[in-house]
């Protein structure tokens, strides 16, 4: 296949026809801009805190923002980079040393924070022992803990905004997940911007890989050569996410779109159910009084879960 702007090799399909390397990644570039100018992800003089991992996706958005930020004549010194060493045997220790030498390069501080240090026990070890009497999955408690630590180091780090690598399929899999478990007030979360407003204790999520599909990303990554090991966490296919990730890439390949069919049915949505969540909320958001970070009871599931491991 040709490229449709030129004569070269094109090296991927999209549904406007095929692009060779070149006008692949001008597009890319510049889907990626547009969604942070659409939605106004990136202030000026903002502090910005990009949530990485080492994957394909927070290289990519690390990689892009700072760009972004050249582009437009704004500060780069104001971008840094958290990561949250989980203890997954294996498995992160290798992502975390692509990370600090592509951080290095690119001259952007590197911060990174352990689920061992912070809560007690890697997740390795901690899994076994909430899931004993919980019942939860190694995701559920991830989940919790890394969320927590980003929003806990991020507000430490002063960060005004967090910057996350999800991308298009990870959006449409998150809205069907809430669908399929009637979770509409975690629907009215989604979106660009997370959560339904700015508050003291949160630090704002924003996603500028919002439209952009993980076939793209994963390209994008190749294309520009950035060292990256592609592999899945080992405990991925245990969670529920991943029996939905089956069940749309099964859709995509035989309806192309469905996925970007998805987010943009959610986003002509997503304002009623920020108002319907903001006129039904019943529970206001306070201080957790053991670690004194944001919950929506009087201790936070992050400490719950800690404090069965400290019980255990």
């Amino acid at each position: 296949m040709s490229c449709s702007k030129c004569q070269n090799s094109a090296v991927i399909a999209l549904q406007h026809g095929g692009l060779c390397k070149n006008h692949f990644i001008d597009y890319f570039e510049e889907k990626v801009f547009k969604t942070i100018n659409k939605y106004q992800l990136i202030g000026r003089n903002e502090k910005l805190c990009v949530a990485v991992s080492g994957g394909k996706d927070s290289l990519t958005v690390l990689y892009l923002t700072k760009k972004y930020l050249e582009k437009n004549n704004l500060p780069t010194n104001n971008l840094i980079a958290l990561a949250v060493d989980e203890g997954i045997d294996n498995y992160r220790e290798k992502t975390l040393v692509d990370l600090k030498k592509f951080c290095q390069e690119h001259a952007v501080p590197l911060t990174i924070v352990s689920f061992e240090q912070e809560l007690g026990k890697t997740l390795d070890k901690a899994y076994p022992i909430i899931n004993k009497d919980t019942n939860k999955r190694p995701c559920n408690v991830c989940g919790v803990w890394r969320r927590y630590l980003l929003n806990k180091h991020a507000k430490k780090l002063g960060a005004d905004k967090v910057i996350t690598g999800h991308n298009l399929d990870d959006e449409a899999q998150a809205i069907i997940m809430n669908m399929f478990k009637a979770n509409t007030k975690l629907a009215g979360r989604l979106g660009p911007i997370s959560g339904l407003e700015e508050h003291d204790l949160f630090v704002q999520r924003v996603k500028p890989l919002y439209f952009c599909a993980e076939k793209e990303v994963r390209l994008y990554a190749l294309l520009q050569k950035f060292q990256i090991e592609f592999t899945e966490c080992p405990y991925s296919k245990e969670g529920y996410r991943h029996h939905i990730q089956e069940m749309l890439n099964d859709f995509e390949q035989k309806y192309k779109g469905t996925k970007q069919g998805i987010v943009n049915s959610f986003l002509t949505m997503l304002p009623l159910l920020k108002d319907q969540e903001n006129q039904t909320a019943e529970t206001k958001i306070r201080s957790c009084s053991k670690c004194q970070e944001a919950s929506n009871k009087d201790i936070c599931n992050a400490c719950v879960m800690k404090e069965t491991i400290q019980n255990a």
